[in-house]
C-alpha cells in the first residue's frame, strides 16, 4: 500500500469503517506525535456519531506516543485552532468531515500557533509513517486532561464587534444541527439581537440533512424563517461550523464571493496598505475593490492550508474564498464562521445599510453564476479540451488552480475537487449577467452536461 484514501492535499476525509476507522486513527496520533515531538496537543470533536470514538482512538496514539492531551471535547474546527495558538500549544488535532455526508469522518492537523499541516508541509510524511506502521516506543506514557476554553474563546469573538454600538437586530440562525448552536447561545448574552433558532440542536443524525448550506435543497428552512419573522438577516453554518452563509432580509441566499469583497473592503478602509488573500475560482470583484482601496491583491490555491500559509508568508489582514471561509490575522490567521457574522452586522450597523444594499451593487457589476459541482467520468481530459479550446482567444491562462481563463468581459475556473470526486465551474462576468449565463451554458455543453 503506498497511500491511504482518508489522506487528501490538506486534510484527512474517508467513509466510515472502510476508509477512517479507530485503528487508522490511533495510528494517525501515533504518527502525528512522533512526526512533530509535541509535548502539548489540543484535542475536540465535532458533532458526528463516530467522532468521539474516533478522537478517542487518535488520543490513545498520542498518549503512547509520549505527548500530553488537552482534551476540549465537542466544538468547532476555530476552536481548536484557537486553542492552540491561545495556549500555546504544540498542536492540535480536530475530528471532523466538515460537510461532507454522514458517514464520513475525517481530521484537520495543526502545528503550534495553527499553523495547518498540508500535503506540503508534512501530511505526506503522517500518512506513510501510518502505513508503515513502525512506531517508536515512547519511555513515558502522556497524561490526558480536560481543558476549558470557551469563555477564552467567546471573548475572543466578542473583540470583532462592539455590542454597545449595534442596533436590535432580528437575525436568523440555523446551525443546521451541527456544533454553531452551542456558540450562539454563549454569545446571545452579549448581543443585542433577537435570535431566531431552527436545527438548533446538536444531532449527529442530522435529521435535517447534512449541514451545508451550499446545497440549495438546505436553504429553504433559513428563507421560510426569514420571511415568516421578518428578520434582517439570516446565518447557516455547516456542521463544525467554519464557514457560515448569510441571506438577506428578502431570504436572497448572498454567495461567499460577494462576501469575501465587503470583508476585505471593510479591512482596507481602515488600513489602505494591506494585503488581502483571494482563491482563483471567483476574482473580479475581489481584485477591483482591493485595487480600488490601495491594498494589494494576492492570489493564492484553494484550501484552507494553502490560505493560511500564503497569508502567514505575506502577512495578509485577511483571506477569503468564495466558498465561504473567510480567514484573519488577528485570529492566527485562520479561518473562522463566527467572526464573519460579527463583522457583518457591525459594518450594518456603521454603515446604516442592509445586508442587501451592502452587496447588491457589487453583484450587479461582477454576477457570477455560483459553483456548480459536475461528476465526469474522464476529468482531466474534459479540463484539458476545455483549455485547447479557448486558450487562443484568451487574455490569459492560469493554471494556479485547476485552469482559469481570462478574456477583456469574462472569466471562468474549472477544476477537480480535493474532497468529492468532482468537478467545480465558476463562471463570472463584468456587469453582464446574460453573457455570463451564457458562457455557463457553453462551457457545461463543453463538460459533456446541461445546466
Amino acid at each position: 500500500m503506498t497511500e491511504l484514501a482518508c489522506f487528501k492535499a490538506y486534510d484527512l476525509r474517508g467513509r466510515i469503517p472502510d476508509e477512517l476507522n479507530p485503528d487508522i486513527a490511533y495510528s494517525v496520533g501515533r504518527a502525528y506525535a512522533e512526526f512533530l515531538e509535541p509535548r502539548k496537543v489540543v484535542v475536540g470533536h465535532d458533532i458526528r456519531l463516530s467522532s468521539p470514538e474516533i478522537c478517542n482512538a487518535v488520543v490513545e496514539g498520542l498518549l503512547d506516543a509520549g505527548a500530553n492531551v488537552y482534551h476540549i471535547g465537542e466544538c468547532g474546527t476555530e476552536e481548536i485552532y484557537f486553542a492552540t495558538a491561545h495556549f500555546e500549544m504544540d498542536g492540535g488535532i480536530m475530528v471532523t468531515a466538515s460537510h461532507n455526508p454522514k458517514g464520513y469522518n475525517g481530521m484537520k492537523l495543526v502545528r503550534e500557533d495553527a499553523k495547518p499541516i498540508s500535503g506540503d508541509t508534512g501530511l505526506d510524511e503522517i500518512e506513510q509513517m501510518v502505513i508503515a506502521n513502525d512506531f517508536k516506543g515512547s519511555p513515558n506514557r502522556g497524561v490526558m486532561e480536560s481543558l476549558d476554553h470557551r469563555d477564552a474563546y467567546i471573548q475572543c469573538l466578542l473583540g470583532y464587534v462592539d455590542g454597545n454600538q449595534l442596533g436590535e437586530l432580528r437575525i436568523v440562525v440555523n446551525a443546521g444541527n451541527g456544533g454553531a448552536g452551542a456558540v450562539i447561545d454563549r454569545l446571545e448574552s452579549f448581543l443585542p439581537c433577537e435570535f431566531i433558532k431552527i436545527h438548533h440542536e446538536a444531532d449527529g443524525d442530522f435529521p435535517n440533512g447534512v449541514p451545508n448550506p451550499l446545497l440549495q435543497e438546505n436553504r429553504g428552512p433559513t428563507i421560510d424563517a426569514i420571511k415568516e419573522n421578518q428578520a434582517d438577516l439570516g446565518i447557516a453554518w455547516d456542521g463544525d461550523f467554519d464557514r457560515c452563509f448569510f441571506f438577506d432580509a428578502s431570504g436572497r441566499f448572498i454567495e461567499g464571493y460577494y462576501i469575501v469583497g465587503l470583508l476585505a473592503q471593510a479591512f482596507l478602509e481602515q488600513d489602505p496598505n494591506c494585503s488581502v488573500v483571494h482563491d482563483p475560482r471567483l476574482t473580479l470583484n475581489t481584485i477591483d475593490i482591493v485595487n480600488a482601496h490601495g491594498g494589494q491583491a494576492i492570489q493564492s490555491k484553494t484550501g484552507h492550508a494553502f490560505i493560511k500559509e500564503r497569508m502567514r508568508s505575506e502577512g495578509s489582514v485577511y483571506g477569503g474564498e468564495m466558498s465561504a471561509h473567510h480567514y484573519f490575522r488577528d485570529f492566527s490567521y485562520c479561518d473562522s464562521g463566527m467572526v464573519p457574522w460579527l463583522l457583518v452586522i457591525g459594518l450594518m450597523k456603521q454603515k446604516g445599510k442592509s445586508l442587501a444594499e451592502l452587496v447588491d451593487e457589487r453583484m450587479r457589476m461582477y454576477p457570477a453564476s455560483g459553483e456548480i459541482n459536475k461528476h465526469i467520468d474522464d476529468p482531466a481530459s474534459v479540463i484539458e479540451s476545455i483549455e485547447t479550446y479557448y486558450a487562443e482567444t484568451a487574455l490569459e491562462v492560469d493554471h494556479t488552480d485547476g485552469l482559469s481563463v481570462t478574456f477583456d468581459t469574462w472569466r471562468f475556473n474549472v477544476r477537480m475537487s480535493n474532497t468529492e470526486p468532482v468537478v467545480r465551474l465558476n463562471v463570472e462576468s463584468c456587469g453582464d449577467e446574460a453573457l455570463m449565463r451564457s458562457k455557463t451554458e457553453e462551457l457545461l455543453a463543453l463538460m459533456g452536461t446541461e445546466g
